[in-house]
């Protein structure tokens, strides 16, 4: 049937204007003469992991998607300017959690290139090692925030069971579950003994393992393929134009990834493949984070069967101990200053293309200015597009297909 506008005078509830909408006014009066639906969903973290989505609605196909982050804005660029270069390692690696080691080498890179550090090789290694940990951990997460959303409830349970191996592994590693702050300027905080390098590369095999089960019970679920096929579509043009990154744009048919196009660490020493997909939809996201574990795991048994011996901090950083920073971290890492400069890196995160910019005034302790762009915000926009003209009910299977994480956004 043909549909009629009535050119009457709308007034959107004035209960809008008390919840923040960031929205002109203007929208709501046009959503309105529509008869098109505005609805809110989130920020409750089980609906939109702590961010606000504001969908225009026409019956229940989706017209448009604002988003509205901030919600988990945590100031940390501002914060930076505030403390020692060192300080801020523990903080850049929040923003992902379980992908500490890709945004610990983010940060210290930029002050390595800025310094002129040359880092040991079986730093090196071990730093790629963290890399990879942390991109399995990563992919495992979003696999089961994805399989909530669609309402798998075991396919939840089975990628965070399986990421207990990784975060077993940082414990060894590390000391700590998540948050290892471990990789420095100059190499890593202590060696990693042939004992922990073992059961790194056991715990490879028990993982694949169960990743073929877990494929079996979810991945390759008629229901999951029902839910994602052909939902959230963005082809090769799409994916640039709206500014995609990592496995994402990947997933397009877009072939970039900064550890193939500008190597660093121990990349170029190995034999792995670039995940590429073409069909660009939800489905497609999935699978291609899935293959990338699956190269992921190649990676890690090739740099554990050849990490060379040697030292694990540059003599650019300290003259003795080379094996374990422990005791002199203060007198190693207080009184760095870099030269006065903008000094940029990119990182192939877990979810894509990690920028940081460290400027600094060359004569302070504290670094001038940080930037920091992160995967999420980058392809927020592709997001909003692979909404439109699907049902409302496809909304949560599209953006748990992007892997979106709020606090890594927001920073």
């Amino acid at each position: 049937m043909k549909e009629y506008a009535l050119d009457l005078a709308v007034e959107p509830p004035q209960e809008y204007q008390s919840y923040f909408v960031p929205v002109s006014k203007e929208f709501l009066e046009d959503a309105y003469k529509s008869d098109d639906f505005v609805v809110f969903v989130g920020p409750q973290h089980g609906g939109s992991g702590h961010m606000r989505l504001i969908v225009r609605v026409k019956g229940d196909f989706i017209v448009e998607v604002i988003p509205d982050p901030g919600y988990v804005h945590r100031s940390m660029e501002k914060l930076a300017e505030t403390k020692l270069y060192v300080q801020n390692i523990p903080l850049f690696e929040r923003p992902s959690i379980i992908d500490f080691g890709n945004y610990n080498l983010g940060y210290v890179r930029a002050i390595e290139d800025a310094l002129g550090i040359e880092v040991p090789e079986r730093a090196k290694y071990i730093r790629t090692i963290l890399a990879e940990l942390g991109r399995i951990g990563t992919h495992l997460y979003d696999a089961g925030i994805l399989s909530v959303f669609i309402g798998h409830t075991t396919g939840f349970m089975w990628p965070f069971a399986m990421r207990e191996f990784i975060v077993e592994i940082f414990t060894r590693i590390t000391g700590t579950r998540i948050t290892g702050s471990f990789i420095v300027p100059g190499g890593v905080r202590r060696d990693v003994d042939g004992k922990t390098l073992d059961v790194i590369k056991r715990m490879t095999y028990a993982l694949e393992h169960r990743i073929k089960k877990f494929e079996r019970v979810f991945i390759r679920n008629p229901t999951t393929i029902a839910r994602l096929r052909e939902v959230g579509v963005l082809n090769r043009e799409d994916a640039v134009k709206y500014g995609l990154v990592g496995p994402f744009i990947r997933a397009s048919g877009v072939e970039y990834d900064v550890r193939k196009i500008d190597p660093y660490e121990a990349y170029e020493e190995i034999d792995w493949d670039m995940v590429v997909g073409e069909d660009g939809d939800g489905y497609t996201r999935l699978l291609v984070r899935a293959e990338e574990i699956a190269q992921s795991i190649r990676m890690i048994r090739q740099l554990v069967d050849n990490i060379p011996e040697g030292d694990v901090l540059s003599d650019d950083i300290v003259a003795f101990n080379k094996k374990d920073i422990r005791g002199s971290f203060f007198e190693a890492y207080s009184n760095i200053v870099l030269p006065e400069g903008e000094y940029t890196t990119l990182t192939e995160s877990a979810r894509g293309t990690l920028l940081f910019s460290i400027v600094s005034d060359g004569e302070s302790t504290t670094p001038y200015r940080v930037r920091v762009v992160t995967p999420s915000w980058m392809y927020l926009k592709g997001f909003m597009e692979a909404c439109k003209g699907h049902r409302l009910a496809d909304l949560q299977a599209i953006y748990g297909s992007f892997g979106y994480f709020p606090p890594e956004a927001d920073r």
